[in-house]
C-alpha cells in the first residue's frame, strides 16, 4: 500500500504555528467506493467545525455569535432580533437560544439595540475582523493541497447526495 505525504502548517493548541508533513494512506478505488458516506461526512463536519468552533472560542464566541456578528455587519441596522433568529436557526445543531447570543454582544458593547434594529459597534467590529482573520486562517488550512475544481467536484457529490435523500442542496 502506498501513501501520498503533503507538507501542511498547522495550527498547535497553544496557537501557534508548525510545519507538519501528513501522510494519507492510498486505497484502491474499490475499497474507497465501498467507504460509508455517513462516516465520512460526519468525521469531515466534527474536524472542520471543530477546528472553526475552537478558533472562535479564542475570542469566547460561539457559531451563532459569529453568525450574527457577520450578518449584522453585512446589513446594519436591517436585521431585527426576530428576523435573524428566524434566518439563522435552521444552521444551529446545538439549540442555541438566539436572544441569549444577541444579549452577550450587546453586554460586551459588541452590538447595540436601536428600536428593534441591531449594529454592530467598533469593538465588535475589531473582534469580528480578528475572528475572521483566524478563520480565514482555518480555510486556507482545509483547503490545502486541494484546488478549486477538486473542491467543487467535493461539494457537488455532497450536493447531489442530499438531493438524492430529498434535502435542500441549494446554497445557503
Amino acid at each position: 500500500m502506498t501513501s501520498t505525504k503533503v507538507h501542511v502548517l498547522r495550527c498547535s493548541r497553544r496557537h501557534t504555528w508548525e510545519a507538519v508533513i501528513v501522510t494519507i494512506r492510498d486505497y484502491p478505488k474499490e475499497q474507497l467506493a465501498a467507504q460509508p458516506i455517513g462516516y465520512w461526512s460526519g468525521a469531515a463536519y466534527r474536524a472542520v467545525v471543530g477546528r472553526i468552533r475552537s478558533e472562535l472560542a479564542v475570542e469566547q464566541l460561539t457559531q451563532p455569535h459569529w453568525w450574527t456578528l457577520n450578518h449584522i455587519a453585512g446589513a446594519p441596522g436591517e436585521w431585527s432580533r426576530a428576523r435573524l433568529t428566524e434566518r439563522l436557526a435552521p444552521y444551529d445543531d446545538l439549540g442555541i437560544d438566539f436572544a441569549t447570543v444577541f444579549d452577550d454582544l450587546m453586554a460586551r458593547g459588541w452590538v447595540t439595540e436601536q428600536g428593534e434594529a441591531l449594529t454592530i459597534t467598533d469593538a465588535g467590529e475589531e473582534g469580528r475582523l480578528r475572528s475572521h482573520a483566524r478563520l480565514a486562517e482555518v480555510n486556507r488550512q482545509i483547503h490545502d493541497g486541494i484546488t478549486t475544481d477538486e473542491y467543487v467536484a467535493a461539494l457537488g457529490v455532497l450536493r447531489r447526495m442530499i438531493a438524492n435523500l430529498g434535502g435542500d442542496s441549494d446554497v445557503p
